[in-house]
């Protein structure tokens, strides 16, 4: 076990409840006394200071990422949720100053490392190594992956969770969301509390690798005929739930299969798009987290690796059945069906003016009317989310109050959403109406 890694920003976690309160309140303070500051000063020269530009300032910008990044856990998680690429429940803003987080790892160093292991495996575990890399080939918001070797010949992804973080998750989401709250940038009645809540219950649920491992091999066993993808096996004598244990499969980042032929890169997108379908229309289990990284292809066999597992979701049967309504409305370009699926899923409810919900229908007819049958959709030239995130803040503009959106919802729009820009990166082009029809054509299922 070499000591020594190649990384020099390998940054030691905060790991005690009070520590890390205190990280928190250092930037929570920094950043407020930045606004204080530049507040006076624009009210020194009569003008009226803004909340959401006192906040947004390059100083507290840098203090908020830098403070989040070194201290990861559910922090960090939240930063990233809130930057979600699709943009659709949060002003842009905000995703100004949690984007550099999705790829701004600072690895535990290497007696950090140790010390979560110790206390984790037996006395003696290193001798039934022949290698153990502490350079992590991965790091995450909640835990980082490192390769080893056993000796008895098994190469594995050791999955080791951040000392702390599980028991921090309450008062990190806590600080976050006052952070939020304070930063002026959410619309006017927008209901942060229930969108925490559940954030906090996922986070607890993520940082169970038991619970994940499980996921792991139910997602192995309902894609077993499915040559296209490689879920990796679970070791479970190398497995606590601190450290998920998995084989070591290579593969190079999904991303770069943007310089693979034109073939090559509609059928990922296929596949993908096939998956996510699957999950909500037949498995009733989706896995949430779209992140780019949670895919490996691997251009010798064309298969697609699926490597995380921490954000598996059972998805309300009833959930599922709005969403066929929708997509069989959308399909049919029927406005009333529209207007009636889209309520039923929570997108607007009865106390939504009239006007708005005819423009959010009109939305998403506009989704449906670039799916044409038997007509591929060019995702390199579809400006298709740029024109729908324009009416949706021109809704709030006009007073639009979106209600609570069920988490089922919001997280089927962020896979949604992350697998369509996936499919805009490597410029795929789709005969989406055709799979979609596969999809909610088919016969409907018992009751439930």
């Amino acid at each position: 076990m070499n000591d020594k890694p190649d990384d020099d920003r390998s940054i030691v976690i905060p790991s005690g409840r009070l520590s890390r309160l205190g990280h928190m309140g250092a930037m929570t303070f920094g950043v407020m006394g930045n606004m204080v500051v530049n507040g006076a000063a624009q009210l020194g020269k009569g003008q009226r200071p803004v909340m959401k530009d006192l906040f947004l300032t390059p100083k507290n910008i840098t203090r908020v990422t830098d403070q989040l990044s070194k201290m990861r856990g559910a922090a960090m998680k939240i930063g990233q949720l809130v930057s979600m690429d699709s943009g659709d429940f949060l002003p842009p803003e905000l995703a100004q100053i949690m984007t550099r987080l999705r790829n701004d790892a600072h690895p535990m160093p290497p007696a950090q490392l140790k010390q979560v292991l110790n206390a984790q495996w037996p006395n003696g575990w290193l001798k039934s190594f022949t290698k153990f890399d502490v350079r992590p080939i991965a790091a995450a918001s909640i835990g980082q992956v490192h390769r080893a070797q056993l000796k008895d010949g098994r190469d594995l992804a050791m999955k080791i969770q951040y000392p702390g973080v599980a028991n921090s998750i309450d008062s990190d989401v806590a600080n976050v969301g006052a952070l939020i709250r304070m930063s002026g940038l959410l619309p006017k009645g927008f209901e942060l509390a229930p969108y925490l809540q559940e954030g906090r219950k996922q986070l607890h649920d993520e940082t169970d690798y038991d619970r994940e491992g499980a996921q792991l091999m139910r997602f192995q066993s309902l894609l077993g005929a499915a040559p296209q993808f490689v879920v990796p096996t679970r070791h479970s004598d190398w497995s606590t739930p601190q450290i998920l244990a998995m084989d070591y499969v290579t593969g190079i980042p999904i991303e770069d299969a943007e310089n693979d032929s034109q073939t090559v890169r509609d059928q990922i997108i296929t596949n993908l798009l096939d998956l996510t379908f699957r999950e909500l229309f037949e498995f009733g289990l989706m896995q949430t987290d779209p992140n780019f990284a949670n895919y490996l292809y691997q251009t010798d066999t064309h298969q697609i690796v699926l490597l995380d597992f921490g954000a598996v979701r059972a998805i309300d049967p009833a959930v599922t059945d709005q969403y066929r309504a929708l997509i069989r409305a959308g399909l049919d370009d029927d406005l009333d069906d529209i207007l009636k699926a889209a309520q039923d899923i929570g997108l607007f409810d009865s106390a939504t003016r009239n006007a708005h919900s005819i423009i959010i229908a009109q939305m998403i007819r506009r989704a449906f009317g670039v799916i044409k049958d038997g007509m591929a959709i060019d995702f390199s030239q579809d400006d298709l989310p740029q024109q729908l995130q324009r009416d949706g803040f021109a809704l709030f503009e006009d007073g639009f109050v979106p209600p609570v959106l069920p988490m089922d919802v919001l997280l089927i729009q962020r896979k949604f959403a992350g697998i369509f820009l996936l499919a805009a990166r490597l410029r795929a082009r789709i005969d989406l109406a055709g799979m979609l029809h596969r999809h909610v054509r088919a016969p409907d299922p018992p009751a439930h």
